[in-house]
C-alpha cells in the first residue's frame, strides 16, 4: 500500500506540476485533520511521513493547565481512520494542492512584467476578453484593446503583461494591446540585433491602431540601426505590422543632438532649420511650403507623435510663415514712450520695461519703408498710430508720403495734435 501511494503521489506531482515534497507537506496536513476527527483525538498532536519508506506516524503531546505542551512524544497513529476522517483528508488534500498550484503559477509570472505572451482567444465581450495562456488564463481589458480592432475566438493573439495579481481564485494576469512596451517586445524576437543589444529601442511613441514612431541606436558603427529594423526587403518589419494588424510603423535614426533628432523624427518630411527654446522647450521647425501639410500629418498626427518621440513641443511653420514673421519682429516694439536722448538731442524710443534698447525716429521711418517695400504689414503701435499700414500700392508710389507720416507721428510735440495721421495711414492702406 505504501509502494502503491508513492506512486501515486509521483504521479499526481507529474500531472498537477507541483513538487513531490509539496504533496508530502499537503497529505501531512490532510492526516493531521483526519486524526483530529476522530474521537478521543489528542489537541496538540502533527504527523510524520518518511519519503523513503512511506511510514506514516501521528504523534501527540498532552497540554498544561496554560495550553503549552508538556510530556513526551506519544505515538498515536490508529489503525485505520473513519469514513468521515477519510473525507476530511480527502478535502484538505485536494485543497492544499490547489493552493499549492495558483502559488506555482502566481510565481512563475509575477516576475514577467513588460514581458510578452501568446495566448489563444476563449472569451470576448464589451468588458473584456480572455486568452488561454496555457496552465493560466489572462484578462484583456476593454482599455487596453486597440479601437475597431476585433479579436476572433479561438485565434492566438500576442500581448504585452502589465500587471500579475495575486488573488484569492488565483493569480490574475492583466495584458495590453495598447501599451508602447509591445513594440518594443515585439522587434526584440524579430530583430536579432535588438535582442543582443547591438541595436537599442531609444523612444517609442504610439497611436494604438493608426501609426507608431520608434527611434533606434545602434552600438556598433558598422551596424545600421534602421536597416536591421526593416530587414531584407522590409521582412523583419512586415512581421511587427501584420502582428499590429496593419499599423504603420515609422522607424526613425536616434541622435544626441536635440535638433537633429527633431528633424528626423518628423520623417518623411524634409526638413530646412529647426530652433531649440530650452527655456519653454519648445522647438520651432521650418519646412518648404510644399511640406507643410506633409510634417503636419493627416489631423496633425506626424507632429503629435514627433513630440512624443522627441520630448520636444513642436511648432512647424513654413518657409512663408517664417518670413512673415520676421518681418513683423523687425518692426514689433514694447510700449513705452519717445524721450530726449540727453547726448545727441533726437527723440528716441526707450521700452517701459527698462532695457537699454532705444531706436530714433529716424531709423524707425527706415524700418518701416524698407518693410513697406517687401510687402509686409507694419504695425505702428510704438509711434502712437491707431491704424496698420499696409503695402497695397508700390513701394515708389507710397515711400514719400509714408515717410513723412511716419516723422510726423514719431516726433509729436513737433507737430499739432490731430486725425491726419490716421487719415493718411487710411488711404495708404487703401
Amino acid at each position: 500500500m505504501n509502494v502503491e501511494m508513492m506512486e501515486a503521489l509521483q504521479a499526481l506531482a507529474a500531472d498537477r506540476g507541483i513538487s513531490v515534497d509539496t504533496l508530502f507537506a499537503a497529505l501531512a496536513d490532510a492526516l493531521e485533520s483526519a486524526y483530529k476527527r476522530t474521537p478521543n483525538a489528542h489537541e496538540y498532536s502533527w504527523v510524520t511521513i518518511d519519503p523513503d519508506t512511506m511510514d506514516i506516524r501521528v504523534f501527540a503531546q498532552e497540554l498544561d493547565e496554560y495550553g503549552e505542551p508538556v510530556g513526551p512524544d506519544l505515538d498515536v497513529t490508529p489503525d485505520n481512520f473513519g469514513r468521515i476522517a477519510a473525507q476530511t483528508a480527502k478535502q484538505v488534500m485536494g485543497q492544499r494542492i490547489r493552493e499549492a498550484e495558483r502559488e506555482m503559477k502566481y510565481e512563475e509570472y509575477a516576475g514577467r512584467e513588460g514581458d510578452i505572451v501568446t495566448g489563444i482567444i476563449q472569451q470576448n465581450d464589451s468588458r473584456y476578453t480572455l486568452l488561454d495562456l496555457g496552465r493560466v488564463e489572462a484578462l484583456l481589458p476593454q482599455a487596453e484593446q486597440v479601437p475597431y480592432e476585433r479579436p476572433e475566438a479561438n485565434t492566438r493573439l500576442k500581448a504585452y503583461i502589465v500587471e500579475v495579481r495575486n488573488t484569492a481564485k488565483g493569480p490574475q494576469i492583466v495584458v495590453s494591446r495598447t501599451h508602447p512596451g509591445l513594440i518594443r517586445r515585439l522587434f526584440e524576437l524579430e530583430v536579432p540585433e535588438i535582442a543582443d543589444g547591438v541595436v537599442e529601442i531609444m523612444a517609442c511613441a504610439r497611436e494604438p491602431g493608426h501609426r507608431t514612431k520608434i527611434a533606434v541606436w545602434s552600438n556598433d558603427s558598422n551596424v545600421d540601426p534602421v536597416g536591421a529594423c526593416v530587414g531584407a526587403r522590409g521582412a523583419r518589419v512586415r512581421m511587427v505590422v501584420n502582428e499590429l494588424k496593419s499599423e504603420k510603423v515609422d522607424i526613425v535614426p536616434y541622435s544626441e543632438d536635440p535638433a537633429d533628432f527633431v528633424m528626423k523624427a518628423l520623417s518623411p518630411a524634409k526638413v530646412k532649420e529647426v530652433l531649440l527654446d530650452a527655456e519653454t522647450g519648445t522647438a520651432t521647425v521650418v519646412v518648404p511650403d510644399r511640406e507643410l501639410s506633409l510634417a503636419i500629418g493627416k489631423e496633425g498626427q506626424n507632429a503629435r507623435l514627433s513630440a512624443r518621440l522627441t520630448g520636444w513641443r513642436i511648432d512647424i511653420k513654413s518657409e512663408t510663415q517664417m518670413a512673415e514673421d520676421a518681418a513683423y519682429a523687425e518692426v514689433e516694439w514694447a510700449e513705452g514712450e519717445w524721450v530726449e536722448d540727453p547726448e545727441t538731442g533726437e527723440q528716441v524710443w526707450k521700452p517701459a520695461d527698462g532695457s537699454e534698447s532705444v531706436v530714433s525716429a529716424e531709423s524707425w521711418s527706415e524700418t518701416v519703408e524698407e518693410n513697406l517695400s517687401d510687402g509686409v504689414v507694419v504695425h505702428e503701435d510704438a509711434v502712437g498710430a491707431e491704424e496698420s499700414v499696409a503695402a497695397a500700392a508700390p513701394a515708389d508710389e507710397v515711400s514719400d508720403s509714408v515717410s513723412e507720416q511716419v516723422e510726423a507721428d514719431a516726433t509729436p510735440e513737433e507737430q499739432p495734435q490731430d486725425d491726419t495721421a490716421a487719415d493718411a495711414a487710411k488711404e495708404v492702406s487703401n
